[in-house]
């Protein structure tokens, strides 16, 4: 393997990792919005059972606001785009419920891309150590 092979290795290592990272990230946001989208869930199921229920509400820099929540019947849901929309529970549980299903495909299709990019790596690393003992061990020439 020539030097500028080597090198050109070395660089797609780098972008694969790179990818790589990337990739977990994004992963680890997805599984944050699927925690935050089921507790949703959990709120609005549980202020269905009990309208009349106190709670605090957040109004910065840790700080925050003993409140009671009288709605048993609506709430409002950002949508997206600086967009908010009222919905009845049964409706905003739905949307969730939908969000939460594109939020798994999305979860499965980076899983998948980066397990592939793991996956090239360890090609890469092998690569990398059979060129480095074929760099320590030099083969002689073939007499002939």
């Amino acid at each position: 393997m020539s030097e500028e092979q080597a090198e050109q290795l070395m660089q797609q290592m780098q972008m694969l990792e790179t990818y790589y990272s990337d990739l977990a990230q994004r992963e680890s946001t997805f599984v944050s919005i699927l925690r935050e989208a089921t507790a949703s869930i959990e709120s609005i199921k549980s202020l269905g059972q009990n309208p009349e229920s106190e709670t605090l509400v957040p109004i910065g820099m840790g700080t925050f606001v003993p409140t009671k929540i009288s709605s048993s019947s609506k709430i409002v849901m950002n949508i997206g785009a600086g967009v908010a929309v009222e919905k009845d529970f049964p409706s905003a549980i739905n949307y969730l419920e939908a969000r939460i299903k594109e939020v798994e495909i999305a979860l499965q299709d980076t899983a998948a891309k980066k397990q592939d990019a793991a996956s090239r790596l360890e090609q890469g690393k092998a690569q990398m150590n059979q060129m480095m003992q074929s760099m320590q061990n030099p083969q002689p020439p073939a007499s002939g």
